[in-house]
């Protein structure tokens, strides 16, 4: 290749990187809201024909029987569909792929951060295994091809069957390179568990929970917990978690919206098995000819530049300010330069990026100044023009006031 050839093809890769990474910044309160409605809750309507008749129990009982559930085994399938009403996220999962699989193609498609963000709209069906804390394996299954993710004690391990690529990390999960806490199989928002922990835990104080009769799920029978807040302003309408009678696992969790319609998130066991799986289930060995990325303790001054980048656009949404309590909680998240800081203008964000923000957003004026809210079916955020966010799940209207309060 000709210098000049090099130098021009290192300019077009240095390009894409600051566009995936100007792209990664302004999405990040999407991507926010994204998983945010991923760990409210995720579960479908709770089938199988004929409900149970099982023994009387109250909210109470049965919230005792999840929290005394001490299931550490278990196998199984759950199916997964969530609908925030967003328009097609082709593009968005695109750029944040990129940008955290690594710029300009440095990185792996195997990499569990550049697989997460898919989880966030559309169906997806799981297998999933689990013995105690140490071993775990989830694999997305797509069409003929799968992403599996692996912890076996201090090894975990991420596989993408479409490109035949590896990833591979020691220790506790800690990407050595940048300090950064990986995400590792029990953190992900795929068990109805972790779910209705999350959702029992964020409700006290603020909430109906009633019994709501019986379901059969996966086979199994269930009491289902029904959980409604008593809040006014919160786009949540309810949450029904199906727990099973015996060993009171949380089998399915469904969240509608208060709009009414069908269930923003649905997911749940449709298969369950509670003994230990095979040992074999957590093994792993690259396959032939696959590409292996080690989760190194070395970065090139390439990759620390990326990666810092890409992470200053994170930086300013953490430890943002809480207003409110419960379900009608709002996040505002102060953008980075404080009161001389601005809102990007449109010359400024990528085009995908505009694209996706043109689709949601909605106009509005107030004591705060003016700004532009973002809705989705459940979570929501305004940005001001100065670029402060105020987002959660609760209606346009909370967030006006909220913003007009806090001016």
């Amino acid at each position: 290749m000709a210098p000049n050839d090099s130098a021009h093809s290192t300019d077009e890769a240095e390009g894409l990187a600051v566009g995936r990474r100007k792209a990664s910044r302004y999405l990040v309160p999407f991507v926010v809201a994204g998983v945010a409605a991923g760990t409210i809750g995720l579960v479908p309507a709770l089938a199988d024909s004929g409900d149970p008749d099982l023994p009387k129990i109250t909210a109470q009982e049965l919230i005792e029987k999840i929290a005394a559930s001490d299931t550490e085994q278990l196998s199984g399938t759950v199916k997964i569909t969530t609908d925030l009403g967003l328009p097609a996220l082709d593009a968005l999962g695109g750029s944040l792929a990129g940008a955290a699989g690594g710029e300009g193609g440095a990185g792996s498609s195997a990499d569990p951060q550049a697989q997460l963000a898919e989880l966030a709209s559309g169906t997806h069906t799981l297998r999933i295994a689990a013995d105690g804390p140490d071993r775990q394996k989830i694999s997305v299954l797509k069409d003929s091809d799968e992403y599996s993710l692996i912890r076996n004690g201090d090894e975990m391990w991420g596989y993408d069957s479409a490109s035949n690529e590896v990833f591979h990390a020691e220790g506790n999960g800690t990407r050595r390179g940048s300090g950064e806490q990986e995400k590792r199989p029990e953190d992900l928002p795929a068990t109805p568990k972790v779910l209705a922990d999350e959702v029992l835990k964020a409700s006290e104080g603020t909430t109906s929970i009633t019994v709501g009769g019986t379901a059969k799920v996966a086979g199994r029978d269930a009491y289902k917990l029904v959980v409604k807040p008593e809040q006014k302003g919160s786009t949540v309408g309810a949450v029904t978690i199906a727990v099973d009678a015996r060993t009171g696992t949380p089998l399915k969790f469904t969240l509608t919206p208060s709009s009414g319609g069908k269930a923003v998130v649905d997911a749940g066991f449709t298969k369950v098995d509670f003994s230990r799986p095979a040992a074999s289930t957590f093994d792993f060995t690259p396959p032939k000819g696959a590409k292996v990325t080690e989760d190194k303790a070395d970065e090139t001054v390439g990759e620390k530049h990326a990666r810092e980048e890409f992470e200053g656009g994170l930086e300013h949404f953490a430890g943002p300010q809480v207003i409110g309590e419960g379900w009608t909680s709002i996040a505002k998240i102060e953008a980075p330069g404080g009161a001389d800081a601005k809102a990007p203008e449109k010359g400024d964000v990528p085009a995908e990026a505009q694209q996706f923000m043109d689709a949601l957003g909605d106009k509005v004026t107030g004591k705060f100044g003016s700004g532009t809210v973002f809705s989705t079916r459940l979570v929501n955020a305004l940005m001001t023009d100065d670029g402060t966010v105020y987002v959660g799940a609760v209606t346009k209207d909370a967030l006006v006031k909220a913003a007009n309060e806090d001016s």
